[in-house]
This record gives C-alpha cells, sequence and structure tokens, in this order.
C-alpha cells in the first residue's frame, strides 16, 4: 500500500474529508487530496502532524509496521516503560493470562 493509500484509508476510517485532514496538519484539503493521489510526497513534518491527527504511529503510516498502534495503546506502554523491572513483569504475566483466556474463549 503507497503511503497516499494508507493516508486515504486511515482518513475514511476517522471519518475526516479531505479538507477535514487538511486543517488538522495545516494544509488544505486540495493537498491532501494530492497526497492521497500519490501525486506530491508530504515533508516529514506533515507526516508527523498526519500521524498525530489519525492517530497512529509514523511507522504505521509509512507502511513500516502492520501493526496500528492507537494513542491509548501507546500511551499505556509508555508508561508501563516507566516501571520497575519488578513491576513490568507482574503487568506482562497478567497480561499474558488475559490474552490466553480471550484466545480460547474466541475458540
Amino acid at each position: 500500500m503507497t503511503l497516499g493509500q494508507q493516508i486515504t484509508t486511515l482518513r475514511k476510517k476517522k471519518g475526516l474529508s479531505q479538507a477535514d485532514l487538511g486543517k488538522l496538519v495545516e494544509t488544505s484539503g486540495d493537498i491532501i487530496g494530492r497526497y492521497e493521489r500519490d501525486e506530491v510526497k508530504p515533508s516529514i513534518e506533515v507526516v508527523v502532524r498526519m500521524a498525530d491527527a489519525l492517530e497512529v504511529s509514523l511507522d504505521f503510516l509509512v507502511g513500516k509496521s502492520d501493526l496500528e498502534l492507537d494513542k491509548k495503546t501507546i500511551k499505556r506502554l509508555e508508561d508501563i516503560e516507566k516501571l520497575p523491572d519488578n513491576d513490568k513483569e507482574h503487568i506482562f504475566y497478567a497480561l499474558d493470562g488475559l490474552i490466553k483466556a480471550a484466545k480460547l474463549n474466541a475458540l
């Protein structure tokens, strides 16, 4: 998927028009359309603002990662990372148990 296709997909998923996204990233809807059609490439500054506006990581926006992390998930991971190692181990142990239970329930 190209950067333009990714922008289009994420913008529509958020329910934003090109004009809406343009306002959020301090450009015009027409320019957003050109990005989406891959006619021009946005500057790194615009890509950073776009990732923030679309609430995804830069890696996900530019196709370096298939993992779509929303801002809440990223914030939680940052908070966990700041904890002492022992606390992190307890959190990951509990999380592993919850994930395993969710997978079993999905069967």
